[in-house]
């Protein structure tokens, strides 16, 4: 690496407005717990932004996604299907329940699961339907929503680097009976560690407060409903604490701004690297518009696993880490010994060994990002 040239590293945390003025108000008004002002702020954002019926913001997106498990009551021996290329909190928080994981194969095109394949997965144990949106790119949610309601399954969206991202005009993570999103420093919009559940099925919303309350109906007695609150239900320790909401709620209000900024990232590595699809050479993110997609992951897919590693590793003789991404859960020692496959996964095992993402951060320059692309083309020839 020349002197000139400092790292670029694949992600980098960020500050954007008024995050530590707000974590200084929070301890001012000395409300440091879960549920303060500014986490109502943050509820009362992505209830009005995303449009849905209820939004409660959570340790983790792994915090909703177990949240989620408990409110359909998933139950040992039940199966839940979903792809076998994503994070391993999709299957945890079912494992978790004593559900099996039923992995099915991604699409080519978005490595999202495949809607045709859902059905021959269904059996008679078949309790939810599990999408991930991968990158922020939409899993073809009305066939999804049409099997779910001939089978009587319940949808839970992992939308955890879907937020902002929309299919047909409705915000991801708003579509299923219950949505999740990550705020985890590597998505997005950030607070560190940080998630939230989107309740869109009025049956859920009272037993949701309960759960996330440690099964306590606090809640209603923090609204005078009751004189006093008790233990009513399972449920554990799920509210981050206000000082995660302050953070929130301060990149909340510049939203579109980071949004935009990603977005022309995502744009600019598109462009300049279409060259190379056009050849032949590797294969960019499918997304029908550019416009529609939340600039969350730019991937290029290499021709071989090889291929792979030898421009991972040319890149960081440079200081630029690209990484690749998940390992599939299906092949995982977990996955083989608490989940099972229902017929061919060969995308996901081809794709997974051939994926790599590019850095992409707020703070990301032009000029950083031309060295990302310059090396690219220099590998390349």
């Amino acid at each position: 690496m020349s002197s000139q040239d400092h790292t670029i590293p694949y992600n980098k945390p960020f500050i954007v407005g008024k995050e530590l003025y707000n974590i200084a108000q929070a301890v001012i008004e000395a409300h440091l717990s879960g549920d303060g002002p500014f986490t109502k702020r943050c509820h009362q954002w992505l209830e009005e932004q995303l449009n849905c019926r209820k939004a409660l913001l959570t340790n983790s997106c792994t915090a909703a996604l177990e949240m989620a498990a408990i409110l359909c009551d998933i139950k040992p021996g039940d199966e839940v299907i979903m792809p076998s290329f994503t994070f391993v909190s999709t299957a945890n928080a079912f494992v978790l329940r004593g559900a099996v994981p039923v992995f099915i194969d991604i699409r080519p095109d978005t490595l999202n699961l495949d809607e045709k394949k859902i059905v021959q997965a269904v059996t008679p144990q078949t309790r939810a339907i599990v999408p991930v949106h991968y990158a922020g790119i939409p899993c073809e949610m009305d066939k999804i929503s049409e099997i779910a309601d001939e089978h009587h399954l319940y949808v839970i969206e992992d939308a955890a680097q879907a937020l902002l991202s929309k299919y047909k005009d409705k915000a991801l993570g708003t579509i299923g009976h219950l949505g999740c999103l990550s705020f985890h420093e590597t998505k997005n919009i950030i607070s560190g560690e940080g998630g939230a559940l989107l309740i869109n099925d009025d049956r859920f919303i009272e037993r949701a407060e309960i759960i996330r309350e440690k099964g306590t109906n606090r809640n209603r007695f923090l609204r005078g409903e009751v004189d006093k609150y008790t233990w009513v239900d399972i449920g554990s320790s799920f509210l981050p604490s206000e000082l995660v909401g302050a953070f929130l709620y301060a990149q909340f209000e510049m939203a579109e701004k980071i949004i935009s900024v990603r977005c022309k990232i995502f744009n600019k590595y598109y462009q300049l690297l279409k060259p190379f699809e056009d050849k032949g050479i590797i294969r960019l993110p499918y997304v029908e518009e550019l416009n529609v997609c939340n600039g969350h992951i730019f991937y290029i897919i290499l021709r071989s696993n090889d291929e792979r590693t030898r421009l991972i590793d040319f890149l960081k003789g440079f200081g630029i880490y690209a990484i690749f991404h998940y390992i599939p859960l299906h092949s995982s020692p977990a996955g083989i010994k608490f989940g099972r496959t229902n017929g061919d996964l060969s995308n996901t095992e081809c794709l997974s060994d051939r994926i790599l993402r590019l850095p992409m951060y707020y703070e990301m320059s032009d000029n950083e990002t031309d060295r990302v692309i310059e090396k690219i083309t220099d590998f390349f020839g």
